[in-house]
């Protein structure tokens, strides 16, 4: 236990989370840590597709649309047949993912993912054939083709023995998609940005605004907690790219709100160095329990015609635990609440249940959170 908290208490330290041994700059990072520019952002592309050139890993003549798929691929060629004439266990109907990354320009390439949707048992060895991918909006913004890498493989003997290694049935392409729509950016084109911050907080907004403003000058405006409304500097008009790099770069101080974050199920419990406690006394004790089952055999004396008979014997002895109380005074140190919880000799589990009870009594000035 000891051990425990002496581990956490350390963890502490080396993260920077007490404050009277920390100095202030310690916390201080970029704007590009904790905001982005607002515009920058990628798109999801999806589209339908086959993979051909399986080793009878393919789907069944139980997926129908797999079957139609190749019947609607050939009548484009020319070739008219019937579904009921497809039998190929060599194709496989996929579904074909890629992320569209900002600022992209038609002829680069981007990765694609391909999932199986039927019953096939692996693509591996599949050659996609020419996929468009779409965005939400239904435009194609890139087509896909290419040979499909898996991380995985199944192999079996028919017999029911079988061995498989990951999901065979997911595969990728790596840059096998060609981007052929560029998705249009107009990137401080009216001479304004705007930044999005990631965790928003009224005082972390105040402050990205004001240390932007003493660079810049009263360009920058706190719009609301996650949001900052910038105009672009006359002599940054025509060198966008150089006035977001200088953005970015700015230090500042985030400020984020006091949390105790406790698991449960392995007795980690975290503590942030803005963490705050009023006055309280802490009782820990508890009432032990044991039971203890013996069986014993009770056997018949000779010639008496008797029979062996089981008796259970069941002992239960209980052991009222000597009560610790301690009384934690107000503290802003986390070293204080670690060596107080330690001084009643509290186990993980019984931490957890103090940091509760304090949180409710108002004494624990943090948002406890319990995942």
């Amino acid at each position: 236990m000891k051990k425990f908290l002496s581990l956490l208490l350390a963890l502490c330290f080396c993260a920077g989370l007490v404050p009277s041994v920390v100095s202030a700059d310690a916390a201080v990072t970029r704007i590009k840590d904790v905001a982005k520019v607002q515009g920058v952002r990628s798109n999801q592309l999806m589209g339908y597709g086959l993979v051909v050139g399986l080793n009878d890993t393919g789907d069944s003549t139980s997926s129908l649309n797999t079957a139609q798929s190749v019947v609607n691929m050939l009548r484009a060629y020319g070739i008219t047949v019937s579904t009921g004439q497809i039998k190929a266990k060599n194709v496989a109907a996929v579904m074909v993912t890629a992320t569209l990354p900002p600022f992209v320009r038609e002829g680069d390439t981007i990765d694609v993912t391909v999932s199986s949707i039927g019953d096939a048992d692996s693509v591996q060895g599949g050659t996609l054939l020419q996929t468009p991918l779409k965005a939400a909006n239904g435009i194609v913004y890139a087509v896909a083709q290419g040979a499909v890498s898996t991380g995985g493989f199944m192999a079996g003997n028919g017999g029911g023995s079988n061995v498989q290694k990951n999901f065979p049935t997911v595969g990728t392409t790596p840059n096998g998609a060609i981007v052929e729509r560029t998705v249009e950016d107009d990137l401080g084109q009216d001479g304004t940005l705007a930044l999005s911050i990631a965790n928003p907080d009224f005082t972390t907004a105040s402050r990205i605004a004001g240390a932007i403003n003493a660079q810049y000058g009263s360009v920058a405006k706190a719009t609301n907690p996650g949001r900052i409304d910038i105009s672009i500097p006359a002599y940054y008009k025509s060198n966008v790219v150089g006035f977001i790099s200088g953005l970015e770069n700015l230090p500042i101080m985030p400020d984020n709100v006091a949390k105790v974050v406790v698991n449960e199920r392995t007795g980690t419990i975290v503590m942030g160095g803005n963490v705050s406690v009023d006055e309280v006394a802490i009782t820990q004790g508890g009432l032990s329990i044991h039971v203890q089952k013996n069986n014993t055999v009770s056997q018949p004396d000779p010639l008496s015609y008797g029979t062996t008979v089981t008796a259970r014997n069941v002992q239960v002895s209980a052991k009222d635990d000597k009560s610790s109380t301690i009384v934690l005074p107000a503290t802003t140190n986390v070293s204080d609440i670690v060596g107080a919880l330690n001084a009643v000799g509290a186990t993980p589990r019984d931490i957890i249940s103090i940091l509760q009870a304090m949180k409710s009594a108002g004494a624990l000035h943090a948002e406890l959170q319990i995942i």
